[in-house]
């Protein structure tokens, strides 16, 4: 019977209900006369407190509130790529339908559509045995992704007893019919539900040996992101989140993008909802959206939905991955998202922490960052899959001491910290070498060593110990003046330059510069290493400063990044060596002169 209360006070999002005494923790509710959806979040006897979806005004004390007995949750199946939700997984298209330009409340719609007709192809046939996690079949669900058909992860060892030919199906129609030992039997569809806040489960974690490729020089090279890693971009207004967002959704070498906007500005998820449909995915030159998720919740939408839409989107992406793809998830921002958690905890008048947010934040923070991993996943055939965790962070003012950043570093291993300084200086990305860290350098290596050069790990150190030492003298500097220092510490300091614009700048809107293959990027990381090592020795050898300054080679090494294409690596190699020669030709002038 389902549990059946009555409004008793209202604020804001949060109702208190009185006569619910058998309702659960996160049971969706229907509030109101209109039926509103709400969720359970608090119990203190026969009252429930519960967090409303959609906008309270008008709700009156004394109207029902009716539980349905069941969790927040999701619906997955084939048809929910190319799709741009609401924070309910609800399909912001339908809803402008039935309901026009403004989302009016208690619409409802099908998350997937199930009127649609699906051509499905069998895996299982009678007499084998499944559990939860076999792959029963696939859909074609768009040119880019083959839509596997998984039993559910709660599904226990059984046999099948039915399954249906290839052919078309919707996604409510039985396709297979398994009995178990005890002889219960259980239909299986092309679709399942899923509870948000519960993580969907995985036979083994695996370590994080694989690099997420984003193209991005800064990141993989010096910061790189693990496929199952956790990531959050930290950066005051107009430091350039959105755009580095962007540029990892479109060119990271995962399978599946879900990209959430959680409480962001109206004007700046219009831009991703007008040009995340028309972009171009650079692997297969389709649509980017025959592979990518939007679900859109802006500031100006419900605050509990905004909670929601972050646990709805992981779910979606753990049930990608479970298919045995590669995933990645990018929030922007969970500090919206924090907000929301204190607004509704302000209303459920609890003790605050930290400038006014929950004394649970940490734990929410985690919770949604351990659901990321590469895993050993359920069920046969045997595969893995991966599901990336990036999260922007909006600290107000860039104040990286506040409460959602230190929290936030706790439970990532990568750190992409945002500089105003250079975003002001036009230097994109504007992720600042000193904030930043990655936690996968070591994990990563092996497969840049095996893939790319066996050398990468001590390259890499190698430049971007020239960074450090710059800025070890930039206070020195700042206070004598660069002539104070000696020429081998102008030398570091006139190569570091070289590396912050030649390797680091990176234009997101350029068709040569956007995207950097590894074997690129590895190969003029070294170019400039070897630029210093041979000046090094040049000035060791008695050559002026000045004259290494005036080298004709040092524009086009500046220049490379756009000059030069991924594909083109012998052009490098020839720049390579033109520096050699005229490092050279310059030492062999100044022997002539000494002789």
């Amino acid at each position: 019977m389902p549990v059946k209360g009555k409004i008793e006070w209202i604020s804001g999002p949060a109702v208190k209900a009185s006569g619910m005494a058998a309702s659960k923790m996160y049971e969706v509710t229907q509030v109101g006369e209109e039926k509103l959806v709400g969720e359970v979040i608090k119990l203190t006897g026969d009252i429930a407190f519960v967090q409303v979806y959609e906008s309270t005004s008008g709700l009156r004390p004394g109207e029902p509130v009716l539980g349905t007995g069941q969790p927040l949750s999701t619906t997955l199946g084939p048809g929910m790529i190319g799709t741009i939700y609401d924070g309910l997984q609800r399909p912001l298209d339908v809803i402008a339908q039935k309901a026009g330009a403004f989302i009016t409340r208690g619409v409802t719609a099908n998350s997937i559509p199930f009127d649609k007709e699906w051509e499905f192809v069998p895996a299982v046939k009678k007499g084998d045995e499944i559990e939860g996690g076999t792959i029963l079949g696939s859909v074609q669900e768009t040119p880019l992704i083959d839509h596997k058909i998984l039993a559910p992860p709660t599904t226990p060892k059984s046999k099948v007893k039915e399954a249906v030919k290839g052919g078309k199906y919707k996604v409510d129609e039985v396709v297979v019919t398994a009995e178990d030992k005890s002889g219960k039997k259980q239909e299986l569809m092309l679709y399942h539900r899923w509870p948000v806040r519960t993580p969907r489960p995985i036979r083994e974690r695996l370590d994080p040996e694989i690099p997420l490729l984003t193209g991005q020089r800064v990141l993989d090279s010096f910061f790189p992101m693990s496929k199952g890693g956790t990531g959050s971009i930290p950066g005051a207004f107009g430091t350039g989140k959105t755009v580095t967002l962007h540029s990892v959704a479109k060119w990271a070498d995962a399978k599946v993008v879900f990209h959430i906007g959680c409480g962001e500005r109206g004007n700046e998820m219009t831009e991703v909802l007008v040009e995340f449909p028309e972009l171009i995915d650079p692997q297969s030159g389709r649509p980017l959206m025959e592979r990518t998720i939007l679900i859109a919740n802006v500031s100006n939408m419900p605050v509990a939905a905004r909670e929601a839409s972050i646990y709805t989107g992981v779910t979606m992406a753990e049930y990608y991955r479970d298919m045995g793809y590669d995933t990645v998830l990018v929030a922007d921002s969970t500090s919206r998202w924090a907000e929301a958690l204190r607004e509704i905890s302000g209303r459920l008048e609890e003790m605050p922490a930290e400038e006014g947010y929950p004394s649970y934040l940490a734990s929410r923070l985690a919770e949604f960052y351990e659901r990321a991993g590469r895993a050993d996943l359920l069920g046969t055939p045997s595969r893995t899959g991966s599901i990336t965790l990036i999260g922007a962070v909006s600290p107000a003012g860039g104040d990286f001491t506040e409460p959602v950043t230190s929290q936030t570093i706790r439970f990532v291993k990568n750190f992409w910290a945002l500089d105003a300084r250079l975003a002001y200086s036009r230097h994109y990305p504007s992720i600042n070498w000193m904030s930043s860290y990655s936690g996968y350098i070591e994990s990563v290596s092996k497969w840049w060593g095996e893939r790319v050069d066996k050398d990468w790990l001590q390259v890499r150190a190698d430049a971007y110990g020239i960074l450090q030492r710059e800025d070890a003298l930039k206070e020195i500097v700042r206070l004598l003046g660069p002539e104070a220092l000696p020429d081998e510490e102008k030398l570091i300091l006139d190569v570091a330059r070289m590396i912050q614009i030649g390797f680091l700048q990176q234009n997101a809107y350029d068709d040569t510069d956007a995207y950097c293959s590894p074997q690129k990027q590895f190969t003029m990381m070294k170019m400039f290493v070897q630029f210093h090592q041979e000046a090094l020795k040049a000035l060791r050898n008695g050559t002026p400063l000045a004259r290494i300054r005036g080298m004709q080679i040092i524009a086009p090494m500046l220049r490379a990044k756009f000059a030069i294409k991924s594909e083109d690596l012998d052009k490098l190699e020839a720049l390579s060596k033109q520096m050699f020669d005229e490092f050279s030709s310059v030492s062999g002038v100044q022997e002539a002169k000494v002789a």
